[in-house]
């Protein structure tokens, strides 16, 4: 189950950081912190080959004890970041990027509101109920 997901702007600050159980949400925010060095490092490993694929799926940034972390990249050098309970073994590599996918055409959306401020935190109810969807739809 994703228990965190988090949408990081190009400079590195949160756009919008969400988790489910919140009596460990300032660990899940160290870890969605601590993956954008990993992030950086695929993102600079890839070098031109990156800009020229249409697939930014970065796959398994690293995994813990208890959680998985995962990857995605937009054109725009907005980073995706979530976090995956490392006991839901039905959980394939498909699953995760289709989540992404959603959630970067979500994302797409709140980005073409005219009343949006790019660099501003999201803040939008609908970009809200799809992560809570995709954060109940794969438990």
């Amino acid at each position: 189950m994703a228990v965190c997901v988090a949408v990081i702007a190009k400079e590195n600050y949160p756009l919008y950081i969400r988790s489910t159980p919140t009596e460990n949400e300032l660990k899940f925010h160290y870890m969605v912190h601590t993956s954008l060095d990993v992030v950086d490092e695929k993102i600079s490993a890839m070098g031109k080959a990156l800009v020229d694929q249409r697939e930014l799926y970065l796959g398994l940034l690293y995994p813990t004890e208890d959680y998985k972390v995962y990857g995605y990249v937009t054109n725009s050098k907005v980073k995706f970041v979530m976090v995956v309970d490392s006991s839901n073994t039905a959980l394939r590599d498909n699953e995760i990027r289709s989540m992404f996918r959603k959630l970067h055409n979500s994302y797409t959306d709140v980005m073409c509101n005219p009343f949006y401020n790019p660099g501003d935190r999201i803040q939008s109810r609908a970009f809200d109920n799809m992560v809570t969807s995709m954060m109940i739809q794969v438990c």
